[in-house]
């Protein structure tokens, strides 16, 4: 997802750094200066989208946007009570069907036979626009004279692109015929047959140990639809397993699939049992499908299942809902979590779902909304609840498309907002909190950068003709 080229050169100093803020720069929480970047970076999106969401972020602000033929040019009216005049202008570029650039740069005019002041915060280092930039227009009695890489609103795009919450699609989203779907590849073809291959466990998860107790619960919160959360559950289960402890998985799954769950946890993980549970299911078989229903996902219950197979003692436990929303979601997520806990309490049971279902405070939006973690921290005061550290990277994920106005489930780029971004510095592990956070977490699962996971069974598109329910995670 990143680009370098020749349009670094506009940004003038590049890999400078400074105590001030400047047009062209980012502040780097690492080493607490604002820093020219280094690199293009690329939106997963289609090049149409970016620009759009350009010219959403200008046009909130007040500026009228002109485009180009071909909409991949614009700019902006001028920017008030500066002079001398100045002007945004975007350019983007199509890397790709869903891969674009979007570069926004501050235009200086100066008077024809003049040069003008340096405004603050511009320098030396700065593009002369008439060579760079054939297409900007012009205005009477000026000429472009300078431009530079504007980051603070290309930052606003990034959070708009990337720092976008997930939805959970769980009403008016009804299953297609199997026979209509395309299934992915499981990843371990042509290798030991499923039935008798061993659990990929790997190395275990760098500081959960403390977490791993019979009759503890641990809630590990989003991000869904990436292979890096099912590979660090998996990684502490088997920990688990290891110190000779029964284990509950519980995933966010309907309820009403326990059933098949169960079945497959019976069989031997070959094809005729994958099909037993893909064909019977209508949580897998969504036209709309999220994260929950990733290929890592299923990847991960097939590794629970292998435990099982081995001896250890290990079970899956689904306790989402089928179709409530708000309150009576939550409610019922913690009332299925607390069944699942209840039939085994010797068990450590592991928690995988949505950053907002796993808190153990209220969210600053809704004062009536009662998380599902907020619910069970309620019943069991030992619950203990994980955030996600990350960088920035890909997640497989439904999102409101508000310029199609319809949801779209596809490969998204995913940035961690401040607070959780993981500095190149922080190594992947878990690391615990000296007091709980405000959103209630207790500590945080450092991943590095993550890799969307599509979904096991994907609906060609002409027939996603659905309107789901949007709930977010």
């Amino acid at each position: 997802m990143r680009r370098y080229g020749m349009m670094l050169g506009l940004l003038g100093c590049v890999g400078c750094a400074t105590p001030m803020q400047g047009i062209a720069t980012q502040y780097n929480p690492e080493t607490g200066r604002y820093e020219t970047p280094t690199h293009e970076l690329v939106y997963q999106v289609p090049a149409e989208d970016a620009m759009l969401t350009a010219r959403y972020i200008l046009e909130k602000s007040r500026y009228d946007v002109m485009e180009k033929k071909g909409g991949l040019e614009m700019f902006s009216s001028f920017i008030p009570d500066v002079v001398p005049p100045e002007r945004y202008y975007i350019q983007g570029e199509r890397i790709g069907p869903r891969q674009s650039l979007v570069r926004v740069f501050r235009i200086r005019y100066t008077q024809v036979g003049s040069f003008g002041a340096e405004a603050p915060g511009w320098t030396n280092e700065q593009v002369s626009v008439p060579d760079a930039f054939t297409n900007v227009p012009g205005l009477e009695g000026y000429r472009p004279a300078r431009g530079y890489r504007d980051m603070s609103v290309e930052q606003k795009i990034l959070e708009r692109l990337e720092m976008v919450p997930a939805l959970e699609l769980v009403g008016g989203n009804p299953p297609v015929p199997l026979r209509s779907v395309v299934m992915e590849g499981s990843g371990e073809e042509g290798k030991t047959p499923a039935a008798a291959a061993a659990p990929a466990c790997g190395a275990p998860v760098e500081g959960a140990s403390p977490l791993l107790s019979a009759g503890g619960v641990l809630l590990v919160a989003d991000p869904l639809g990436t292979q890096e959360v099912p590979s660090a559950a998996l990684r502490m289960v088997c920990e688990a397993t290891a110190q000779d402890l029964p284990v509950t998985l519980a995933l966010s799954i309907p309820v009403s699939e326990q059933p098949l769950l169960d079945a497959y946890f019976a069989g031997d993980g070959g094809p005729a049992t994958v099909h037993e549970l893909l064909s019977g299911s209508a949580f897998w078989r969504r036209t709309y499908q999220d994260g929950r229903s990733s290929r890592a996902m299923l990847w991960l219950v097939e590794q629970a299942r292998r435990l099982r197979a081995s001896g250890k003692d290990v079970a899956v436990a689904a306790i989402d809902s089928d179709k409530a929303h708000g309150n009576e979601r939550e409610a019922q997520m913690a009332q299925h979590l607390l069944d699942a806990q209840a039939k085994r309490p010797q068990a450590w049971t592991l928690v995988i779902t949505g950053s907002v279902h796993a808190r153990t405070t209220e969210v600053n939006w809704d004062g009536d909304f009662e998380p599902m973690g907020s619910r069970v921290a309620r019943a069991l005061p030992s619950v203990r609840v994980l955030d996600v550290g990350f960088q920035r990277g890909t997640q497989f994920a439904c999102r409101y498309n508000i310029w199609d106005e319809e949801v779209e489930c596809d490969v998204f780029g995913i940035s961690p907002p401040l607070e959780v971004r993981q500095s190149s510095k922080q190594a992947v592990g878990l690391k615990l909190f000296t007091a709980q956070q405000p959103h209630g977490f207790h500590g945080r699962l450092y991943l590095g950068a993550l890799t969307a996971s599509p979904p096991v069974l994907q609906a060609p598109r002409q027939v996603t003709t659905a309107n789901p329910v949007p709930a977010t995670k």
